[in-house]
């Protein structure tokens, strides 16, 4: 299947999922993925769609991450660099809110987008991540854009404790 020119999300989803199994079986290279990939996150929807079946998926595309994607994925630009920042963000509150259900596994899952999301923005532009992230983190402290974001989730205090700790991690790695 081959990308649509404005994919919605659901054809994203779509469209990666049969992307990354051709990839995983050694169908469709690297190269090859990460062009594919390039046209779909030129659009939010179809960025959006990317995002949430490679980050939370069992492929281990994200955790790998080919430098013909990472070339890509940096060219987007400012846009892979904030949905992934909100990616990371969510999953950090997800592994607290599960944690405190006792649901191990989905805690698992979401330490792992935790991860792949933390690893993906050490990996793109550090000028538009310090940028994203600063945002982010100030909307923890109830300053700013980002908290009618972190708002609409919902999210405590703890949460919020723990995004901010997650978005310094970024830094720190």
């Amino acid at each position: 299947m081959t990308a649509v020119a404005e994919p919605t999300f659901q054809q994203a989803m779509e469209i990666t999922a049969q992307w990354l199994n051709l990839w995983e079986n050694g169908e469709l290279s690297d190269e090859v993925l990460a062009d594919r990939v390039a046209e779909l996150v030129a659009s939010r929807d179809g960025a959006r769609g990317f995002f949430v079946v490679s980050l939370a998926g069992d492929c281990p595309l994200m955790d790998r991450l080919p430098e013909a994607l990472l070339v890509q994925l940096r060219q987007a630009g400012v846009g892979v660099v904030d949905l992934s920042a909100r990616n990371l963000a969510m999953s950090t509150a997800m592994v607290l809110h599960h944690q405190r259900a006792g649901d191990g596994a989905q805690q698992g899952a979401s330490e792992r987008v935790q991860t792949r999301c933390t690893e993906l923005l050490r990996s793109l532009d550090p000028a538009a991540v310090k940028a994203r992230l600063e945002t982010l983190l100030e909307a923890t402290r109830g300053v700013g854009d980002d908290v009618a974001f972190l708002d609409r989730w919902g999210y405590d205090a703890a949460q919020r404790a723990a995004i901010a700790a997650a978005l310094e991690a970024v830094a720190e790695g």
